[in-house]
């Protein structure tokens, strides 16, 4: 073989490598992003439900929709089991949340007295559980068909809204639906889509909201938010174009009103909520028009952030304006809710894709960072009996005392889920009448925080 012909060869090769690399990273960087994540481990049938339904009851601390009775990620649990030592008492797990094998739900549970919703999923159709939240008996299951093509699964992101003697769901696909707390009983039905709708790349996850006699979603194109008669389903009023945000929709409420929060694909929105009017509006542009984590708000502060290194800023806020307090790029969280307690921050910055983000602590009123650690990994924060409970995404839970002086961990248990968990754990636990409930894709379990 001439030199010329074997340096022709090698160069091939070479190519020839390098385009199954680039084969190899494409396909993985697709699934990582568009595709539906495999479930593994156990999977079981559903059982059929109980004959006999008990009555509704309210629970002393019940977690009935997404961040908690004050849409503040805090617990009403007023103590909690400090000491971790021997791992916490686990109550009852169920694992047929989700049934076959890329049918990936991510939702987290409302929690009412014995009523605990969670949706789930199938290979055709949108599955609503409704369990008892004291030992896990399947109480009603209700379920629609629900086409769905986006990545990571075709099941829900929202978590239900539980509003008295009805619950809320809002399926990935647009699908908006009211059902009988007591029995599972189908109200209403619509999609947003029907009324200008589209869904956003990773399917609709902004949780809805109840406003009296309304129930308000993200919508996204001709009805960036649009608000439904709560106990008819009739559509009330459609607001603003644009990209729908995967951040749920939140209120502030001062002496005066209540106004509600919008953090869509572009910036966030200040509307009056029994019209949709807008009352002001601040630009807010992340790659892939990703705003997912849900604004925080202390008195008239309010603290929002996105991840792919966009940042975060406060924002002075009231019912006719705005003026930005502070502005930094250090504190970047992609989809996991940041606490506020006693003035200050308290949160994961960075990806949701890799265990190693920091856990932060900032002065609210100046952003001053107090302290940063990576000793927890990457993951969801929620608060309960004046600590902040933090899941990574590798099923690791851990307890930490909120103090701006230094990090203090106070407790920790690992593989808390039981279970080997092959993709992240996105899913933020609940605390709700003193016990935690956890949820990894078709596995919900709980034990007991007393």
């Amino acid at each position: 073989m001439s030199k010329k012909r074997k340096w022709l060869w090698i160069t091939m090769v070479f190519v020839l490598v390098l385009i199954i690399f680039a084969s190899i990273l494409t396909y993985h960087i697709w699934q990582e992003t568009m595709g539906s994540e495999k479930l593994s481990g156990i999977q079981t049938k559903i059982p059929g439900p109980i004959t006999v339904l008990p009555p509704l009851t309210n629970g002393e601390a019940d977690w009935p929709h997404w961040r908690g009775s004050a849409f503040d990620g805090k617990s009403d649990v007023s103590e909690i089991r400090e000491d971790w030592a021997g791992g916490l008492r686990e109550i009852w797990q169920v694992n047929y949340l989700c049934q076959g094998k890329k049918t990936a739900t991510w939702s987290s549970v409302a929690v009412q007295g014995n009523r605990l919703v969670v949706p789930g999923r199938d290979e055709q159709n949108d599955l609503v559980f409704c369990l008892n939240a004291e030992n896990g008996n399947l109480i009603w299951m209700g379920s629609y068909i629900a086409e769905s093509a986006t990545g990571h699964g075709p099941g829900a992101r929202a978590t239900p809204f539980i509003d008295k003697d009805r619950v809320y769901t809002f399926g990935k696909n647009g699908d908006l639906v009211c059902w009988q707390l007591y029995d599972g009983t189908m109200e209403w039905h619509r999609n947003v889509r029907d009324d200008g709708g589209e869904e956003p790349g990773w399917g609709y996850s902004s949780s809805p909201l109840i406003y009296k006699n309304l129930m308000i979603v993200q919508g996204g194109g001709t009805a960036m938010v649009v608000a439904y008669d709560k106990i008819t389903g009739k559509t009330i009023w459609k607001s603003r174009e644009g990209p729908a945000g995967y951040a749920a929709l939140t209120f502030n409420k001062d002496s005066n009103d209540t106004t509600l929060i919008v953090f869509y694909g572009k910036g966030l929105s200040c509307l009056n909520p029994a019209t949709g009017q807008q009352l002001w509006s601040t630009p807010w542009e992340t790659s892939y028009d990703v705003n997912a984590t849900t604004p925080a708000i202390s008195g008239n502060i309010l603290f929002m952030t996105s991840g792919y290194s966009r940042g975060s800023q406060a924002l002075g806020i009231t019912g006719t304006g705005f003026e930005i307090i502070w502005e930094q790029d250090k504190y970047a969280s992609h989809h996991s809710d940041p606490i506020i307690t006693d003035g200050y921050i308290y949160g994961y910055s960075g990806q949701s894709n890799q265990n190693r983000g920091d856990f932060v602590c900032l002065e609210l009123k100046t952003g001053r960072e107090m302290w940063r650690t990576r000793e927890i990994g990457w993951g969801t924060t929620i608060m309960a009996g004046g600590y902040l409970v933090c899941m990574d995404i590798k099923g690791n839970l851990y307890l930490i005392n909120p103090v701006p002086g230094a990090f203090q961990k106070v407790a920790e248990m690992k593989n808390a889920l039981k279970r080997k968990v092959t993709h992240p754990a996105w899913t933020v636990p609940v605390v709700a009448n003193g016990k935690i409930y956890l949820r990894y894709l078709q596995q919900l379990i709980c034990y007991d925080l007393k």
